[in-house]
């Protein structure tokens, strides 16, 4: 079994066709998906969905490129927020720098806020990171040194030396589609390297669709491309990458059952 840890079922794209969307995705032998939401006014429809399919899951955060259109989110809203049983993740959040949809001290303390909770819940801290390395890196060890929260960086393309430094922190990296295109080398050989307790793969579903779907709207099936394209990498049989992905899911997303 694989699980899709990262995809929006929400977003135009997938949501016209979700019933048929996660249809597929099962028979390619997908048995979980995380729902990510972006903004607080997707936390309904978001949950509603994972309410509605047994193998799927919500989270609940807002994006960086969302910081400036929700300065008044508190933390105790948020942290209410994940009191449903569905929702298992903080997130998405992060730092993203190459848009700059957000002014960068409103995305840094909105990011900072996310981290408060996961450390109070326990849940894991989903991270978006975009040109912004430095910071993220500086962020999270400060908050560290604050007391420890479980995280993964998403779609993972930053730089090699990025990724040890998150990992010697102690969290999870997941890789997206990105990997199987031709001109991905460095971020092929950061997943080849990856330690097989801290690697999930995702879709980032309808985005970024791996080979050989290039050009298409991606989908949660598509994952399984993905996962394939990882093991031949590592030297691994997908089932083995299947395994150890969906344990590590189980692992870091506890609250999820499985």
């Amino acid at each position: 079994m694989l699980i899709d840890s990262h995809c929006h079922l929400n977003y135009k794209g997938l949501v016209e066709r979700q019933d048929e969307i996660l249809s597929e995705a099962r028979q390619r032998g997908i048995g979980g998906f995380l729902n990510i939401s972006t903004r607080q006014s997707e936390w309904g429809d978001v949950i509603a969905t994972a309410e509605r399919e047994d193998d799927v899951w919500a989270s609940v955060g807002i994006h960086p490129h969302e910081a400036d259109q929700h300065p008044d989110l508190g933390a105790e809203e948020l942290r209410r927020a994940t009191e449903h049983d569905r929702v298992i993740a903080i997130g998405e959040t992060g730092l993203d720098y190459y848009y700059d949809h957000s002014d960068r001290d409103a995305q840094r303390g909105l990011f900072r806020m996310h981290i408060g909770v996961a450390r109070e819940t326990g849940l894991p801290l989903i991270i978006h990171t975009r040109d912004a390395e430095d910071d993220t890196l500086s962020i999270l060890r400060d908050e560290m040194g604050k007391g420890a929260f479980p995280a993964l960086i998403h779609c993972f393309t930053a730089s090699r030396g990025f990724g040890d430094a998150v990992l010697d922190l102690g969290l999870t990296i997941s890789i997206s589609g990105i990997v199987t295109f031709k001109n991905a080398k460095e971020l092929q050989e950061t997943a080849r390297d990856i330690p097989a307790d801290r690697l999930l793969v995702e879709t980032d579903a309808p985005f970024l669709a791996p080979v050989p779907h290039r050009g298409k709207t991606c989908e949660p099936a598509f994952v399984a491309d993905t996962a394939a394209f990882v093991a031949d990498l590592r030297g691994e049989t997908l089932d083995t990458l299947a395994q150890n992905t969906s344990a590590n899911f189980a692992r870091l997303f506890s609250k999820a059952a499985l």
